[in-house]
């Protein structure tokens, strides 16, 4: 946009610059040349002086050596019949000779081009009837005498015009690609999940009206996000009840195997509560900052989901989690994602499928040995397995890993079935 700017403004002012100089230019050549030929005509008139008062051969030839001109050998006085006093440029030549015959003729004064210059004709006539004429020579030079002087101050003065009317708007494009480029990095920031920056209005009105737009949607979006995670935090605290039903029933079966799991589940699904209920509460730009550790969720879920995989009789194995692997995400939203995870593999394979966990630095792989999903593009693009599933377990993948900046994998496992998981760099997991 500013190189746009800059070029916009060298076009209008190099025309605009011509369009006065071009002109200028030609005036000045004439200027010039008026001047040249009014500075002869000055010269003629002072010898036809000098003839009216006296015509004797000896005093002309006096008076015609006495000018500057006729010093310079630029002047002739042409009498009828005898050979012109002082110096001709035009009796050299027969054209020449015509031209002073034909202005004593018509007895008018004009110019007559010859070699080096012109010549200007003045004709008189003196006392007893004869027509004189007298020839001023004048050379090119003095025809274009300033001219390149004047035609190098008016190109000098065009540059300076054009050179500062493009670094004024190159400053004030400055302004404007300034302000354009903190709306469009503020924007990025705003798509990337950041709602807490605003913008400081600057530049020319349009762009004011712009950022101020921009800082009413970023606030009006930060409000709605917390009030759709108050509605979040308020509804996980409803299941609180159903959920202390439960526990009581959990108390009240025989102690056993069968009692224990219930009672542990009541207690990890009393936690996951408490954690979506603080995480939902949390601002918006304090769960922007958040960051979980995906092998110590993925533990703490597994733990969980190994219990119902006991009781199907179900192998498992976990490749990987020795270190580490932090993410931008908060800890209810990374659970989410998990149990999605491992969720599909229980939801859509029989009892006793095997099914292998993958996490690593790049990312998080779950494969079961199940039936598989029959057309993972398809069930990517139109939101739903193929298995009588709507899909979402899919979508909460897909979203975690356009979160990261990922790449969601649904494809065939080694195991023979489905494998679901993403990949933080488009990095394949060992």
């Amino acid at each position: 946009m500013r190189w746009a700017l800059n070029r916009l403004a060298l076009a209008i002012t190099s025309m605009v610059a011509l369009a006065f100089l071009v002109p200028l230019a030609v005036a000045t050549r004439q200027i010039a040349h008026d001047q040249a030929i009014s500075d002869a005509r000055q010269q003629a008139t002072a010898m036809v002086t000098v003839l009216g008062v006296n015509s004797d051969m000896l005093a002309l030839t006096e008076a015609v050596a006495s000018t500057s001109a006729g010093s310079a050998g630029r002047l002739a006085v042409h009498l009828p019949g005898i050979v012109p006093i002082g110096t001709s440029h035009l009796a050299t030549s027969s054209s020449g000779t015509e031209m002073i015959a034909r202005a004593a003729r018509e007895g008018r004064s004009g110019t007559a081009d010859t070699t080096g210059g012109i010549a200007y004709l003045q004709p008189t006539v003196l006392t007893d009837g004869r027509t004189v004429i007298v020839e001023v020579f004048v050379p090119t030079d003095d025809l274009h005498r300033g001219v390149w002087t004047a035609w190098l101050a008016l190109g000098g003065l065009a540059i300076v015009l054009v050179a500062g009317s493009t670094l004024f708007a190159d400053r004030l494009g400055s302004q404007l690609v300034r302000s354009t480029r903190q709306l469009a990095e503020a924007s990025r920031r705003l798509g990337g999940g950041d709602l807490s920056g605003r913008l400081t209005p600057t530049g020319p009105r349009e762009l004011r009206d712009a950022a101020t737009a921009f800082n009413t949607m970023a606030e009006d979006m930060r409000r709605l996000l917390d009030r759709e995670r108050e509605l979040a935090a308020d509804l996980s605290h409803r299941l609180r009840t159903p959920l202390t039903g439960l526990r009581l029933d959990a108390e009240a079966i025989p102690p056993g195997p069968i009692a224990d799991r219930m009672r542990q589940a009541c207690d990890l699904l009393d936690e996951e509560l408490e954690a979506i209920i603080t995480g939902a509460r949390l601002g918006t730009e304090a769960r922007s900052a958040e960051k979980s550790d995906l092998v110590e969720v993925l533990a703490d879920r597994l733990a969980f989901w190994s219990v119902l995989a006991e009781d199907q009789e179900r192998p498992w194995e976990v490749i990987g989690g020795n270190e580490p692997v932090m993410l931008p995400m908060s800890r209810s939203d990374l659970i989410l994602v998990v149990d999605a995870m491992l969720g599909n593999v229980f939801s859509h394979t029989d009892e006793g499928v095997a099914f292998r966990v993958m996490v690593s630095a790049s990312g998080l792989l779950v494969d079961d040995a199940g039936p598989g999903i029959p057309d993972p593009d398809a069930a990517v693009t139109r939101g739903f397995s193929g298995a009588g599933s709507t899909g979402l377990g899919l979508d909460i993948v897909r979203r975690a890993a356009d979160t990261l900046q990922g790449q969601l994998v649904v494809a065939r496992s080694p195991l023979g079935g489905a494998r679901v998981g993403f990949l933080l760099h488009a990095a394949p997991v060992s």
